[in-house]
């Protein structure tokens, strides 16, 4: 009944989509023609019916290609922002099909570009928008008990709190928890409902419509007779792993050719972020430099007048995958200031320091050069400071975890440093601040750093 039920549900969403596809179509020849209406060749609106005739190829295409990237799979545990990707990837491939139909099968007519255009974002985002105001009235109806699908869980340890907390926090989702089956009869949350060995008299018992198998590492053998004891049963199935204590860096899972990879550490600077932070970067940092190239010429100037020595200091610093880079600043120091001391972290009064170059680390402007870096692709505007190498060495030793801040570029400002972490601050608290930035990264983020950094650069006493 559950099975048929989800079939005539998804053939209606199918049915309902593809309406609006052609709704899609027909709206942007109305707005093509008759709101906005650029330069039309010829001068005359051209006739609907070559329009109304292409709604054939579009329902197959657009068909097809729906189900073709499983938009009417169950999502009650999905996000809108993962379905709006599908929907978009689903509806690019139809608007790629489409024109080669166009230019195979209806060579002797020529449709608009421009209406193909709009009608293919129209179809990505009202599709979406229709999809997301359903979605969410059905979230609002489970919230109030309507909608639910009882669930199951099985296994015993840090997993199944986990799952049960997760689920329990998000009403919205429609799952009811039935109860927990395992060795563990006085787990806390819900009511037990038997050993692994019951699995199969639970089923029978109650009316359960997703099993969610969360075993811990030690029990993994148990699965084989627990999907023996399921069967055939018309039930979704979930299997969490227990690896959320081996996961870092945004750990996820990715299907390859129809197997699932499952990544316990991953930077989240792939595909398309990391091309808007690269961009962003690269615009941020060439304003920089020339709207303050006159107080850089200054500080240049200066530098050179007041102290024997070069302008900029260049020093091995280790930035994305370990790699070494040379990262400028204006020289602050005298020539061979570490031929005593060796490499040592600068100190509050550090007598190293000239004159200027005090005035110049108290208000960090000696960091300018380093959007050069930047637009040479070995730094980023935001993200965990560079260390030396010679100090890298040590802190990876005792530090855990120090290593992961190099999987993302390193930064002129970071998490950390707005923060009041940096100079002679706890490290590991640094560590913790440039992970959490991995972790959450976003532009936004990096705008609210950059922003934070104003006032830090005035009010930070621990730049010296």
């Amino acid at each position: 009944m559950l099975k048929a039920y989800s079939r005539l549900f998804q053939q209606l969403m199918l049915v309902s989509d593809l309406l609006l596809v052609a709704g899609c179509w027909l709206l942007a020849y109305g707005v093509r023609f008759y709101v906005i209406v650029p330069p039309i060749t010829g001068g005359e609106v051209p006739p609907l019916g070559p329009y109304l005739l292409m709604l054939i190829p579009i329902l197959l295409v657009w068909g097809v290609s729906f189900r073709a990237f499983d938009l009417y799979r169950p999502r009650r545990i999905g996000s809108h922002l993962s379905e709006a990707a599908d929907i978009a990837k689903a509806s690019t491939m139809g608007a790629l099909v489409l024109v080669a139909v166009m230019a195979f099968f209806f060579k002797g007519y020529e449709y608009s570009r421009v209406v193909i255009v709009y009608f293919w974002l129209l179809s990505i985002g009202l599709v979406w928008f229709s999809r997301a105001a359903f979605r969410e009235a059905l979230r609002f109806a489970r919230r109030r008990g309507y909608n639910l699908r009882g669930a199951v869980i099985i296994g015993d340890g840090e997993s199944v709190t986990a799952v049960l907390q997760r689920i329990q926090s998000r009403p919205d989702v429609g799952l009811h928890v039935l109860g927990l089956i395992g060795d563990d009869k006085d787990h806390a949350g819900t009511r037990w409902l038997g050993g692994y060995a019951d699995l199969r008299a639970v089923l029978d018992a109650h009316e359960v419509d997703h099993v969610i198998i969360a075993l811990a590492h030690e029990d993994y053998a148990r699965l084989p007779g627990l999907l023996d004891a399921i069967g055939d049963e018309p039930v979704t199935i979930h299997v969490v792993p227990d690896l959320v204590r081996f996961t870092s860096l945004r750990g996820g899972v990715e299907d390859f050719e129809g197997i699932p990879f499952i990544h316990l550490r991953d930077s989240p600077l792939q595909g398309w972020s990391r091309i808007a932070k690269r961009a962003f970067d690269v615009v941020f940092a060439a304003a920089v430099l020339v709207l303050l190239s006159p107080v850089m010429l200054g500080i240049a100037l200066a530098v050179k007048l007041t102290s024997p020595g070069p302008i900029l200091y260049r020093q091995d610093r280790m930035g994305l995958d370990g790699q070494r880079f040379q990262m400028l600043k204006f020289r602050t120091m005298g020539v061979n200031a570490e031929a005593s001391t060796g490499p040592v972290w600068a100190s509050q009064g550090d007598a190293r320091r000239t004159r200027l170059g005090a005035f110049l680390r108290r208000f960090s402007v000696d960091e300018l050069p380093q959007f050069v870096n930047v637009l040479r692709g070995q730094m980023s505007v935001v993200g965990p400071r560079p260390e030396r190498p010679v100090f890298v060495e040590d802190f990876r030793r005792t530090v855990p975890g120090y290593m992961l801040r190099h999987k993302v570029k390193s930064g002129i400002t970071g998490w950390a440093q707005v923060h009041g972490l940096r100079g002679n601050t706890s490290l590991e608290k640094r560590i913790e601040r440039d992970i959490e930035y991995i972790e959450r990264w976003s532009l936004w983020l990096d705008l609210k750093i950059i922003v934070l950094t104003l006032s830090r650069v005035v009010f930070d006493r621990n730049a010296y």
